[in-house]
């Protein structure tokens, strides 16, 4: 096992620098980038902002000429004409395109490695305190909504698997399907409307992780108030995220005890609870834990990012969602980065509780 964890932890390097090199080369022809925008902020604000971004100039004739032609050659950049070369490649220098494509990509390769992610282009901040400061509300959707999904899912996919046919599972069938088709920004409307002074009750707060005053109460209130804030966010995500693992749960469980290994511990004389627990569980789970990294990876990244909108909580999903369409590029590869890199150490993860789980995996005479 050691040996495998030691190739899975070298394996991550190629793995992150092919991330990487992907990532980056799709960033290099997205149209509109940040040395476009600023040339189209400059265009529509004339002197003042050449004068401003370019160092000209009170007339700004570094930077347009007085003919409001260009006084170079044609730029690579639409929207450039009538300004200075000269000042297009400061704007270059300044969010770094002044070097070529392969140069950027080893300086980032080797920042990324001392996790010097850069800095934001436009919050004046590092990538890495944004992701920090981004950090606490992505780990409370993800981490509640994962926890509580499987607390509900895995016992009623068993329960359901064991009363396969009977009414208890016809019911919570139609449960699991009207969750499943539910999409998680729907129901959070919905709750809103219906418990946070939409129309009928009052009850929760409608935006924010914690309320104003938050540093002066106790832990106790601290604790209840931040809970409070999570209970309609995370109630949406739960609502449209059981359903698939509650299925997933029962139809791994139906596959099991239709073996014939449960009929031999049936024929023992064994007890319900000890044929499901002590013989078909261990096997029934190993494809729902080999499911967990997806899961939650979705859940903390990418299907917070409407519940957070909704509800105004500023995480990791609105961070990268914002960063594409500002084109902030070290954010966006920054984010990728960290996204990457916990998806494989979760993955990871995942092999070692499928160790827990059936001792009788062994990962040292697999090939990696």
């Amino acid at each position: 096992m050691a040996n495998y964890l030691l190739k899975r932890l070298l394996l991550m390097i190629p793995t992150l620098l092919g991330i990487m090199l992907i990532s980056f080369i799709i960033v290099q022809f997205v149209p509109g980038g940040p040395v476009e925008r600023m040339i189209a902020q400059l265009q529509g604000h004339g002197v003042e902002a050449t004068a401003r971004f370019g160092g000209g100039s009170a007339g700004g004739d570094m930077a347009v000429g007085s003919t409001g032609q260009s006084t170079g050659q044609s730029s690579k950049y639409r929207g450039s004409q009538g300004l200075d070369p000269q000042f297009v490649a400061e704007l270059e220098a300044m969010y770094g395109f002044d070097k070529p494509a392969h140069e950027r990509f080893f300086q980032m390769v080797v920042n990324y490695a001392k996790f010097d992610l850069g800095e934001s282009y436009y919050q004046d901040k590092s990538v890495i305190s944004l992701v920090l400061e981004k950090m606490p509300v992505s780990i409370s959707l993800g981490l509640w909504s994962t926890l509580i999904i499987y607390l509900i899912s895995i016992p009623l996919g068993i329960k359901k698997a064991v009363t396969d046919g009977q009414k208890f599972d016809i019911w919570t069938s139609a449960a699991v399907f009207t969750g499943y088709a539910i999409p998680s920004f729907m129901f959070a409307i919905l709750l809103i409307v219906v418990f946070a002074g939409g129309r009928y009750f009052d009850i929760f707060p409608l935006r924010g992780l914690t309320s104003d005053g938050f540093d002066e109460m106790n832990f106790i209130q601290q604790v209840l108030d931040y809970l409070w804030h999570m209970v309609l966010p995370v109630a949406a995500m739960v609502i449209s995220g059981f359903a698939g693992l509650t299925m997933l749960t029962k139809n791994s469980f139906l596959d099991e005890v239709n073996k014939q290994y449960v009929v031999t511990a049936r024929a023992k004389g064994l007890e319900q609870n000890q044929v499901l627990y002590g013989h078909v569980f261990r096997n029934a789970m190993l494809i729902v834990i080999a499911g967990f990294p997806s899961a939650f990876l979705a859940i903390f990244f990418t299907g917070s990012l409407l519940i957070e909108v909704i509800f105004s909580l500023d995480g990791l999903g609105l961070l990268g969602y914002e960063s594409v369409i500002n084109r902030d590029y070290p954010v966006v590869l920054g984010t990728l980065y960290i996204f990457a890199l916990m998806g494989l150490i979760t993955t990871l993860i995942r092999d070692v509780v499928y160790v827990l789980v059936d001792p009788r995996i062994d990962f040292a005479a697999r090939t990696v």
